[in-house]
């Protein structure tokens, strides 16, 4: 099969003699990909600031695909069953799956004193292959895949393995009530999203700050928010703090995570020389821009090493800080319905389609941040959707 192969930092290609993926455990199905994205997040793998990233992997933790195999003990799918494959790998047992912390699962990783495992997400993350290939190996198939409804675009279909529900989430962590400010960090799909979802909570104000003008525009076209651009202005955090009558924003989105460009020694440290899990500049304005008693959300992508933040001022402001991977299993319901009622389009949010074998100019296009590209999607010449 075709599937994209990690070289090393900066370097991906396409391997057009990849082995095609086995069932290994009788409840694993074998998924032929129809769509994929490249994601923020996979941007931190090609730049080499996750841990354990090998080479000779393939990245993609955002896909859709129909079932090609299944194995014995699979009984909520059939093979023809077209679906979303949320990006947890999560077993269903297990004390956090209970919880539906799916992002949290003790048994799809071995690491799992932290995240549970994820496709195509290094070794820190169980070292599962990911979906910018034609076929994927999919563990726990009865828990996870859902099948796409009837009448759902599949361009809308593939951004709720990850897209739609972690901006969902992260405005749901930071319990927005009604008549709030919400200021989100990243103008990224993930934090245009959280912008868009802020509105479903009742937020009657929404900031959005990064330093790219388009896609500054292009969030505020699609998410109906206030852009700024950091790079405009002296303090992002005293902005902020005028802006809210002094007082600061009700919740804080970070939606950036390991890259956040904007401080020279967090630069220098967290993504030059990697001595710490990347630089948190922005949950650094997050932490300070929030009013006291505020609710700081982080979805943004940090290594799992230490990081340099302002804890502090988290203490003495009386912050809450709540942090997870989405759990997409949970959130599907309800975001299916949002979707087909209309009240999210995430298929707008796609500017470019890319054929799977043109994988290296894609990630090329999309680090580089070239050609207006917000959200890239790639599809294998194989598939007929």
């Amino acid at each position: 099969m075709k599937a994209m192969n990690f070289r090393g930092p900066f370097r991906v290609r396409i391997d057009n003699n990849a082995p095609d993926p086995e069932i290994l455990h009788p409840s694993d199905a074998i998924v032929r990909v129809t769509r994929s994205c490249i994601c923020g997040s996979d941007l931190h793998l090609y730049h080499g600031l996750v841990p354990d990233t090998r080479v000779g992997s393939t990245f993609g933790h955002e896909f859709i695909g129909i079932v090609e195999e299944i194995g014995s003990d699979v009984q909520k799918l059939k093979v023809g069953d077209h679906v979303i494959v949320p990006f947890n790998i999560a077993c269903g047992k297990c004390a956090f799956c209970k919880q539906e912390l799916y992002g949290n699962c003790h048994e799809s990783n071995s690491q799992a004193t932290a995240v549970g495992g994820i496709f195509g997400y290094s070794h820190t993350a169980g070292g599962h292959n990911g979906g910018q290939a034609e076929l994927v190996r999919v563990p726990y198939a009865d828990v996870g895949p859902t099948v796409i409804p009837k009448g759902m675009d599949l361009d809308d279909a593939v951004l709720l393995t990850d897209v739609v529900p972690t901006g969902y989430q992260a405005a749901e962590m930071g319990g927005i009530q009604t008549g709030d400010t919400v200021v989100v960090f990243g103008a990224g799909p993930i934090g245009i999203m959280a912008a868009r979802c802020a509105w479903l909570f009742g937020a009657a104000r929404v900031i959005i700050i990064d330093h790219l003008d388009y896609r500054l525009e292009f969030a505020k076209n699609y998410a109906k928010c206030e852009a700024y651009n950091f790079k405009e202005m002296d303090d992002p955090v005293v902005f902020l703090k005028k802006t809210t009558d002094w007082f600061g924003a009700d919740v804080c989105i970070d939606a950036v995570g390991a890259e956040a460009a904007g401080d020279a020694l967090q630069t220098f440290l967290g993504r030059k020389m990697l001595l710490t899990g990347g630089s948190t500049t922005a949950l650094h304005w997050a932490i300070n821009s929030v009013k006291k008693g505020g609710i700081v959300s982080i979805v943004g992508v940090y290594g799992p090493t230490d990081a340099l933040v302002p804890i502090g001022n988290v203490l003495n402001k009386g912050l809450t800080i709540r942090a997870n991977q989405a759990s997409v299993k949970r959130l599907l319901p309800r975001l299916i319905d949002h979707v087909m009622e209309g009240r999210l389009n995430p298929k707008d949010l796609i500017t470019h389609r890319i054929p799977l074998e043109e994988v290296a100019e894609g990630y090329h296009i999309f680090s580089r941040k070239l050609d207006n590209c917000i959200k890239t999607v790639l599809i294998p010449s194989s598939t007929n959707y």
